[in-house]
């Protein structure tokens, strides 16, 4: 009987206990960086007389007088520790758990990597101005003014939204592709899944994980969720294509501030305070998405499907040939310099 947790081949944790341990760092990371920032924010506004002490003590107050004094800027401060997070919790889990280098999740920094990224922000911009188009042929949406915000600088709440989505969009690649598919693919490389199959596995159950994971979020339902999952696919196209987090990123980054805050649409259930476009949503949900935003609606849906075929024509253009990186399902030993097949997530 072989052992459910260790690897004795590859000399390390299985892949499930690897996503299960890293995840744990990540939580214990987030709780102490939110910990952090919320006294802070409290000795400030304490100190500045903006709220009484007793007041601040109580969480939920606290988190709702933030976001009313400073929303956008709490966001980038949040995602800016995330991202610091994520990034010290890879390169424990990579030293401690996978045995592999940072770069090996997807940053092989080179020119290649940067035009991928120039791609993927491209691609997120066009395609939700593609989304802002339809609706408004349709009558859907209706402009109602130019440069909203919710009371603060126009210019300070949109450089916040824009480096909060840019965190955003490293944080959540980094754990949905970066490290949630690559380990999964790994350990499902085995029997007669074998490479291929690993990877289209940890392909489909690393999306379906990021969908649930927005399955919280504020006006959302299940055909979010079931969209979201489908936006997974999108969002990890990049990555299988091309073993790399340039594209993924890229479009990450796009597609969340363009919906927002550019065209004013909500972002996954949320609104933001501050856009260049203020508009009035109408039409069906079942196309809109309604107050979820686009990414729960058919339209949505078919800026997806045009995404990924423009993902793959652009794979073609650069690399000479379309197919799905299934070296991304071995792994590479630090040492030896050799694919090892893995075996099982937990196999008996």
């Amino acid at each position: 009987m072989k052992n459910p947790f260790y690897n004795h081949e590859q000399k390390r944790l299985r892949a499930l206990w690897r996503i299960l341990i890293q995840g744990g760092l990540f939580l214990v990371g987030l709780t102490l960086i939110s910990s952090v920032l919320g006294v802070i924010a409290m000795l400030i506004m304490a100190a500045s007389g903006q709220a009484e002490l007793d007041l601040l003590l109580n969480q939920d107050a606290l988190m709702d007088l933030m976001m009313s004094l400073g929303g956008g800027w709490f966001f980038a401060l949040n995602g800016v520790g995330t991202v610091v997070v994520i990034i010290l919790s890879f390169l424990l889990a990579g030293w401690l758990l996978d045995r592999r280098k940072f770069v090996d999740f997807g940053f092989h920094f080179s020119r290649r990597w940067w035009l991928d990224l120039g791609f993927g922000l491209g691609l997120g911009a066009i395609l939700m101005l593609l989304i802002f188009l339809i609706e408004l042929a349709a009558g859907w949406i209706t402009v109602e003014s130019y440069i909203r915000t919710s009371g603060n600088s126009f210019v300070g709440g949109w450089l916040a939204a824009l480096v909060g989505f840019i965190a955003v969009g490293i944080y959540e690649e980094m754990l949905s592709r970066g490290y949630h598919l690559r380990n999964l693919a790994e350990g499902l490389n085995w029997g007669i899944l074998g490479k291929c199959g690993g990877l289209w596995a940890g392909y489909l159950i690393s999306s379906s994980v990021f969908g649930l994971l927005h399955a919280a979020n504020p006006n959302s339902s299940w055909i979010s969720t079931l969209n979201l999952i489908l936006a997974g696919l999108f969002l990890g196209l990049g990555f299988v294509l091309t073993g790399e987090l340039a594209i993924p990123i890229g479009l990450h980054i796009t597609w969340n501030f363009f919906q927002g805050n550019v065209f004013g649409f909500p972002v996954s259930g949320s609104r933001s305070g501050t856009s260049l476009i203020s508009i009035q949503q109408a039409g069906p949900d079942l196309f809109t998405g309604g107050a979820f935003g686009p990414e729960a609606g058919l339209v949505g849906i078919f800026a997806i499907l045009v995404g990924s075929i423009l993902t793959v024509i652009y794979v073609r253009k650069t690399r000479g040939a379309v197919r799905m990186r299934t070296e991304l399902a071995e792994y590479q030993n630090p040492v030896i310099k050799m694919p090892i097949h893995p075996e099982s997530l937990v196999e008996k």
